[in-house]
């Protein structure tokens, strides 16, 4: 989501988090013992996600969807290892150390409720549909223009922004730990994160996440609970922190205004859990409705946890070590944040844990991107556009060779994103880009489901709209001085206009009617909707401490 913005963007993004800069942790001096356990951490888990899935699958439905099998528990914790990457662990932990405090959280918060709602309402639409990506059911919806819009635009950004950028980041940190050339801990990354992806297809990416996902969130529970004993107990953090436990920033707070959280935040969530082929694969692929439904409300649980386990691990370490980090001098190093903690306080094998973690959250997240470009490409313009008449055997083996050549060209692209002209960090360089595509294509799905008799044409008109209005607010903001997530809200309502405007003057003949091809079970889960109330309710109550 994607992370801030961008995990919000993230968040390839992009979800809930607050994307690093381009500065790299200061270098880290590994122990023997943690360079073992880093390693074996690492080919272990790639070793077993390849074995467990060695055997040849040919249709693109098993390499692409995971044969449409997965469980539960399988999607929940491959949700949140995709979402998780160094973007997250060094730009959350860092924005809870610097300004934006405890508020960064509302992207992970919002999330929650966020993928909540499409498990109950898009998702069962999805499945019903029989869809392998979000681009095709705007074919089924609109037009088999409509459907390659989105796809094309979506693979440039998966690949020349995204991808990149966790390359970039992920690269650093290798640096860090290392002390190897930025294009050496790229390479690595590279190789890992393709020979899984291209051979093994989704279910592999799944199983490994099972254990990037668990590792992810024991480090970080192992680093909240040790930081809170070193600062003397949650008291005694509490009151140091009291101006950073808060969710909701002023209005004029450049970071993140309580006027964005609520006016257009709610799209990028609505975007990033629901229509984002990059989340939204997992759910795609499980073996029943039911399922699909527990793996998200599986995952929002997960996400209550980020706070405590990402955000305060950042606030613990400006109050452990303020001198490293720069809060003494006014000069907060915030993206050092988590990585000065983990130097400082993890003990010896545990820390090769954590950067194992790390690195495994990376591999995930490129596997995960790769993936899906892969999946977009392949299914929405070579099947669709070159060649219709392909064969399984020709669809799994396109895949794989757009994996490779995405990891090439984001490989390369990173090793010159910081000397592009005025980079300004990871988090800017994503930002300034996936704000073009969530208010279009949110008000495309969204006037496309409303609107029964919306004609082929407003969905290519709502695509087209909204990142040329986001563009212009964009160009403009020195004008206007409106935070992002307001342009977003003002895009959208553009967008969606044209789907209701359209609607009304050229409505189709007879009202659209959502096909079915389903090949699974579509009985929804009466446990999954017992767990989505635990997770509203723990969202409220989290509010209501933190208002």
């Amino acid at each position: 989501m994607p992370i801030n913005a961008f995990s919000a963007m993230t968040d390839t993004s992009l979800f809930g988090s607050v994307l690093a800069t381009a500065a790299a942790p200061a270098s880290v001096t590994l122990a023997l013992q943690d360079t073992l356990v880093f390693v074996a951490f690492l080919v272990v888990v790639i070793g077993i996600a390849l074995f467990t899935n060695r055997r040849k699958k040919s249709t693109g439905q098993d390499y692409f969807l995971g044969g449409r099998s997965l469980p539960w528990p399988m999607i929940g914790l491959s949700i949140v290892a995709a979402n998780i990457s160094t973007e997250q662990l060094v730009g959350m932990a860092g924005q809870g150390a610097g300004g934006v405090g405890l508020a960064v959280s509302n992207w992970q918060r919002t999330g929650s409720l966020g993928i909540i709602l499409v498990a109950f309402t898009l998702m069962p639409r999805f499945l019903r549909a029989g869809i392998y990506t979000m681009p095709q059911f705007l074919e089924q919806r609109f037009s088999p223009t409509a459907r390659t819009i989105m796809s094309g635009y979506t693979v440039v950004i998966y690949v020349a922004i995204l991808l990149t950028s966790v390359f970039y980041s992920g690269g650093l940190t290798i640096r860090a730990i290392f002390d190897v050339p930025l294009w050496l801990g790229v390479s690595v990354l590279a190789v890992a994160a393709t020979l899984y992806t291209a051979w093994g297809g989704l279910r592999a990416v799944a199983t490994a996440d099972l254990f990037f996902g668990a590792a992810l969130l024991g480090g970080g529970a192992y680093a909240f609970f040790l930081g809170i004993d070193a600062v003397g107990g949650w008291e005694s953090f509490a009151t140091h922190n009291a101006d950073r436990l808060h969710m909701f920033k002023p209005a004029d707070n450049p970071d993140l205004p309580w006027t964005g959280v609520l006016g257009g935040m709610w799209i990028v969530m609505i975007y990033y859990a629901g229509l984002n082929q990059f989340i939204v694969q997992r759910a795609l692929a499980a073996k029943s409705l039911g399922h699909a439904q527990g793996g998200m409300v599986f995952a929002a649980m997960l996400w209550l946890l980020v706070p405590f386990f990402i955000v305060m691990p950042g606030m613990i370490s400006a109050q452990l070590y303020p001198a490293q980090l720069g809060v003494e001098a006014g000069t907060v190093a915030a993206d050092e944040a988590f990585p000065t903690l983990i130097r400082n306080l993890i003990p010896e094998g545990v820390r090769g844990f954590m950067f194992a973690a790390i690195a495994g959250a990376v591999i995930s997240s490129l596997a995960s991107l790769l993936k899906s470009a892969s999946t977009l490409f392949t299914m929405d313009i070579y099947k669709q556009l070159i060649n219709k008449s392909a064969d399984e055997r020709q669809i799994v083996w396109v895949g794989r060779a757009t994996v490779l050549a995405c990891v090439v060209i984001g490989a390369v692209l990173a090793t010159m994103l910081d000397r592009l002209p005025n980079f300004d960090g990871v988090f800017q360089f994503i930002q300034q880009f996936q704000g073009y595509i969530w208010p279009g294509t949110v008000a495309a799905f969204l006037g496309g489901l409303i609107f029964k008799r919306a004609p082929a044409v407003a969905g290519v008109a709502a695509l087209v709209a909204g990142p040329v209005a986001y563009g212009i607010l964009q160009k403009t903001a020195q004008v206007h001085e409106m935070h992002f997530l307001i342009q977003t809200l003002a895009a959208w309502v553009i967008s969606f206009g044209v789907v209701c405007v359209l609607s009304l003057v050229k409505p189709r003949g007879e009202k659209w009617i959502l096909p079915e091809e389903a090949e699974i079970d579509l009985k929804p889960s009466k446990l999954a909707m017992g767990g989505a109330i635990g997770v509203v309710v723990a969202v409220a109550v989290f509010y209501v401490i933190f208002w």
